[in-house]
């Protein structure tokens, strides 16, 4: 073999391993659900604090969760990039998780009071030195969700929008499932908040001037994360009231 189709096929393999280091193995796509890093900016906030008051089985029959657990979710959305960051704490609940879709913590589509499918899954949150339970970061659509639509037979993530969450949060709810309690330890109602935080009515918002932690969500002290949670739980009783 010449010297010359040696180094054409050298070129030709550097080539080839240039775009597989840009683009991925050839033919292959980008990975449902894909986990990326956060976006500069955010175009909606969504908060929900989870109780397993809020549990309501396949049927739309109350079916309390956990006893005593709670659950925190935080979301932060960029419409335009399709990408939702998470962080989420939950408390007092037993693992297992269990769940049909592939994971065990989810946001359904469905009012308060009433089941829906779940359009978006969270990885579970691991279980944490005090005892609690967290799980955070970001992904990128497409989404899917391990179930299937009864109707359609097409994964129930299919197709799904962030966009549908900005245009009525109310009409989701988040949770997650165990096996102790498998239609919910907890579950709680979204409820859109300012991108920067809880309005305060002091002239500015309760974490605009927080400290950021590593995940890029607000570190609160505990006095001003306590008040911030008590207002976002009476919004979230409010919202559960109204829905009923």
């Amino acid at each position: 073999m010449s010297t010359k189709r040696v180094t054409r096929l050298g070129a030709a393999a550097a080539m080839v391993a240039a775009g597989a280091l840009l683009f991925g193995p050839v033919g292959s796509a980008a990975a449902a659900d894909e986990e990326v890093a956060a976006p500069a900016t955010f175009t909606s906030a969504f908060t929900a604090m989870a109780t397993p008051d809020m549990v309501v089985n396949a049927d739309n029959v109350p079916t309390p969760g956990t006893a005593g657990a709670m659950g925190t979710f935080n979301y932060r959305i960029n419409s335009d990039l399709e990408i939702v960051c998470y962080d989420i704490t939950v408390t007092g609940i037993t693992t297992p998780y269990q769940s049909p879709a592939r994971t065990a913590t989810h946001i359904h589509q469905g009012n308060a009071g009433s089941a829906g499918p779940p359009r978006l899954a969270f990885p579970n949150p691991v279980e944490q030195a005090d005892g609690s339970f967290r799980s955070e970061g970001c992904m990128q659509a497409p989404f899917t969700t391990g179930v299937k639509d009864a109707a359609t037979g097409a994964d129930t993530g299919d197709g799904f929008s962030l966009k549908q969450i900005e245009a009525d949060p109310a009409a989701f709810f988040t949770d997650t499932h165990t096996a102790a309690n498998p239609a919910g330890a907890v579950r709680g109602q979204l409820v859109a908040v300012p991108v920067g935080g809880v309005e305060t009515g002091a002239g500015g918002t309760a974490v605009a001037d927080a400290a950021v932690d590593e995940s890029g969500f607000p570190a609160l002290p505990l006095a001003g994360g306590l008040a911030l949670m008590a207002g976002v739980a009476v919004l979230v009783r409010r919202q559960a009231v109204a829905g009923k």
